[in-house]
């Protein structure tokens, strides 16, 4: 992963914080890089963004990543800091059409902050469905659905690791990558006979 960002002004909690981003795991699916932060939300920001390549190069999945820091406070936020994390990923028509998608989607997110130990408050977000269909000179494109899950939670601490790879597993799960310690046999080649 690419350093995040110059953050040297910063105050030493923020930077610590910051850098612990950097302990979770990625997988090699994952590619993750910095992009600007936004500037009027907290007084100091770091974001990153992510995209999931599969094979034959398609990207099933990408998201976004930001932590936000205010030490005076003065955001409705439960303690200093705020982790906002967008996702969205393609989903097949017959996927899209089942009731129970949002709740499924919310909770890849909650099971993986569980699973990561990414105690957090005031977790809050929305699951978003959208339909594509192209007309006249796009009508070849065909119909696609894509899922949007938006969130956002005030860490219990500075140690943002589990939030860091609690987003990861949460990519990885609307790409639909197996878990990273199952094995995929389906590439795998049976044993030739005889």
């Amino acid at each position: 992963m690419p350093p995040l960002g110059r953050v040297d002004d910063a105050p030493p909690v923020f930077r610590r914080a910051v850098e612990s981003l950097h302990s979770a795991a990625v997988r090699p699916e994952i590619t993750v890089e910095e992009i600007p932060a936004p500037r009027r939300l907290a007084p100091h920001a770091t974001a990153l963004s992510a995209r999931v390549t599969a094979e034959g190069g398609d990207e099933p999945a990408l998201g976004r990543l930001i932590v936000l820091y205010d030490p005076d406070g003065t955001r409705d936020w439960p303690g200093p800091f705020r982790v906002v994390a967008y996702v969205s990923s393609e989903v097949e028509s017959e996927i899209a059409a089942d009731p129970l998608l949002g709740q499924v989607a919310w909770s890849w997110l909650t099971d993986a902050l569980e699973a990561c130990g990414a105690d957090h408050r005031l977790l809050s977000g929305t699951v978003t469905r959208a339909t594509t269909e192209g007309f006249a000179a796009k009508a070849d494109q065909g119909l696609s659905t894509e899922l949007e899950l938006r969130a956002s939670w005030s860490p219990e601490g500075e140690d943002l690791s589990g939030d860091m790879a609690a987003w990861l597993a949460l990519l990885s799960a609307a790409s639909g990558l197996p878990p990273a310690d199952v094995a995929d046999l389906s590439s795998r080649r049976a044993p030739s006979e005889g």
